[in-house]
Formats: structure tokens, C-alpha cells, sequence
């Protein structure tokens, strides 16, 4: 890695720890701007044309969204200078201005375009670590109110329905990342601790998947449906991390799906909680219909596509989304 992207990768994790650490307005601010100005510089890549355009569209709507909250900001600096609740109004605006940073629908619009045109790693950044600031100043200012619950169902409904006829691999990948952040944020102002097992195990399971789709270059559903063909190892690793990432029992994934679930419905979020259920089931199907020809059909196997990936690492990913809900189960019971 070269000293100039662990120099960016550094101030970009120091403008996250900034923002969620500040007493004031204007540090938080400023904590974004840092992790933003830290992180453009590391989509640009000499080898890939498009990361320059999709740089540039990240620069905007970040641009756009930061704007929103200065001027929020600015409201409360003329009177207070440290955290006060915030009005309706000002809430909504506030909000807004950080689901568009997190790229929750109806904000969703850059986030497959820009995706499409960067690296698999800063694929990684970008759906894990960028969503970690604006997901709790949302903790830390807001309210669950009847604008983020229909944030939260709209964005379940249309990640699934986007995701019905994709060819992308990436944006496949950026859907999902919409469905997941949706449960994040139902659970974020009930219950913290969930939110970080959560968005933990969240992470682990889309380092997974894209390490796998990184080594084995498959940029389309075509190219992935050879290479699922080229090896039965290959074919079982990424059948077990879909189910994971749908929240299929009994793998990894249902157990934060599972707590959330739990803690809706103690805090009389029943409602919520069922079609969260039920708009979930359209993503999993996606995935099941994306592995149906290599379960269901027996195809000859293409010798001429070999993975590249050690069998030891497919093995230990697949013993930790079959054996992770057994292990944390027992942990959390001790």
C-alpha cells in the first residue's frame, strides 16, 4: 500500500472518531468534511477510468448534504454553542441531510452509480466504515418518529424491487447494504448495543463477499454464474454467505435479524417488525434465485475458470456462517 493512501486512510478514520466524539455543532461538521476530503483521494485509482467521474459525484452529494446540516448548524450556533435537542422541523432537515450521506431511499440515487465506478475495497469503505458517523449523529439527534419508519420500510421495499432484475454484481451488493441499513436504523434509537453487534456482523459477512468477488473478478451475474460452475468449494462458500447476508437461519447473519426482531416487538414495534419480515423475503428470494441454476441443475463443471482463492479461507468463511450462530449463542448465554 502506498504512503499516501495510509496517510488518507488515517485522517479518514480520524474525521469518524471526530464527529462521534465532539460536543459541539461545528466539530461534528467538520469531522465529515475531513472524512470526506480523506476519502476521494483514495477512489481516485490510475488503472480504473470511472473512478474519477464517480469521485466527482461523491464530492456533490456529500457537498449537497453538508450544506444541509452547516445550515442546521448555524441555527443553533447563533444561540448555543454546544448539543441542544432540535425542533421538528430542523430534525427533519437534519435527518434528511445524513440519510442522504448514508444513501438511504428517496436519497439512494448515487450510491450504485458511484459504487459501479470504484475499487472492491474502497467498495468495503464506502457501505461500511463511511456509514458509521451519519448513523449516530441520527443516534445521538434524532427520535423514532413516523419520518424514519417510512424511511426505513420505503428503503427495505425499493432495495428489494431494484435489486429484482440486476445484472451488476456491485449494485446487487449496494441493495443489500440499503436493506441492511434499514434494520440498523430501526434499532439505533431502541437499543445501541445491538446496532454495533449488528453493524459488526454486517461487516464481517460483506468483507467476505467482497474479498471472494475480488479475487475471483466477476463483475456480472454472468461471470459469477461460470465461476459458481468452476468449483463445488466455491459454489457452497458464496451459497452460505447470500443466505448470511439475507438473514437465513441457521446461519450468522439471522441472529442480529433475530435480536432486532425481539427488541421491536418488547418495545411495541410489532407492526414494524412484520413488514420489515416480509419486505426482507423479497431480497433473500433474489438471492436464492441467483444461486437456483448451480443448486437445482447439475451443470458440468468449466474447467478453464479457476478460482483463485485458497480453500482454507473458503473453509474457515464457511465454518464461521454455519457455526457463528451456535458459538455466539453460547457465548451470549454464559
Amino acid at each position: 500500500m502506498k504512503l499516501s493512501k495510509i496517510l488518507f486512510l488515517s485522517t479518514m478514520i480520524m474525521g469518524t472518531l471526530i464527529t462521534i466524539s465532539s460536543f459541539s455543532w461545528f466539530s461534528m461538521w467538520m469531522g465529515l468534511e475531513i472524512n470526506l476530503l480523506s476519502f476521494i483521494p483514495l477512489m481516485n485509482e490510475n488503472k480504473n477510468p470511472l473512478s474519477s467521474e464517480a469521485s466527482f459525484k461523491y464530492f456533490i452529494v456529500q457537498a449537497i448534504s453538508s450544506m444541509l446540516i452547516l445550515f442546521n448548524f448555524l441555527g443553533f450556533l447563533i444561540s448555543k454553542e454546544y448539543l441542544s435537542p432540535l425542533n421538528f422541523l430542523m430534525e427533519i432537515i437534519f435527518d434528511s441531510a445524513l440519510l442522504m450521506k448514508l444513501g438511504m431511499v428517496p436519497f439512494h440515487f448515487w450510491l450504485p452509480e458511484i459504487i459501479e465506478g470504484i475499487s472492491w475495497m474502497n467498495t468495503f469503505l464506502l457501505l461500511t466504515w463511511q456509514k458509521i458517523a451519519p448513523m449516530i449523529l441520527v443516534m445521538l439527534n434524532s427520535q423514532m418518529n413516523l419520518f424514519l419508519i417510512s424511511i426505513i420500510i420505503l428503503s427495505l421495499l425499493i432495495s428489494g424491487i431494484n435489486n429484482w432484475n440486476q445484472t451488476s454484481i456491485k449494485k446487487i451488493l449496494t441493495f443489500s447494504s440499503i436493506n441492511h441499513m434499514s434494520w440498523m436504523m430501526s434499532i439505533i434509537l431502541l437499543n445501541q448495543s445491538l446496532w454495533v453487534f449488528y453493524f459488526i456482523f454486517y461487516t464481517f459477512i460483506s468483507f467476505n463477499m467482497i474479498f471472494m468477488f475480488k479475487m475471483t473478478w466477476t463483475p456480472s451475474i454472468q461471470d459469477f454464474l461460470k465461476m459458481l460452475n468452476s468449483s463445488k468449494t466455491m459454489k457452497m462458500s458464496f451459497m452460505f454467505n447470500f443466505f448470511s447476508l439475507g438473514g437465513l437461519p441457521p446461519f450468522l447473519g439471522f441472529f442480529p435479524k433475530w435480536m432486532i426482531l425481539k427488541t421491536l416487538w418488547s418495545e411495541n414495534f410489532s407492526f414494524l417488525a412484520m413488514i420489515m419480515v416480509f419486505l426482507t423475503l423479497i431480497t433473500l428470494f433474489i438471492y436464492i434465485r441467483l444461486l437456483n441454476q448451480s443448486l437445482m441443475f447439475k451443470i458440468s463443471e468449466n474447467k478453464m475458470i479457476k478460482p483463485k482463492i485458497n480453500n482454507l479461507v473458503l473453509n474457515l468463511i464457511n465454518f464461521c456462517n454455519l457455526a457463528g450462530l451456535i458459538i455466539v449463542s453460547l457465548i451470549l448465554n454464559l
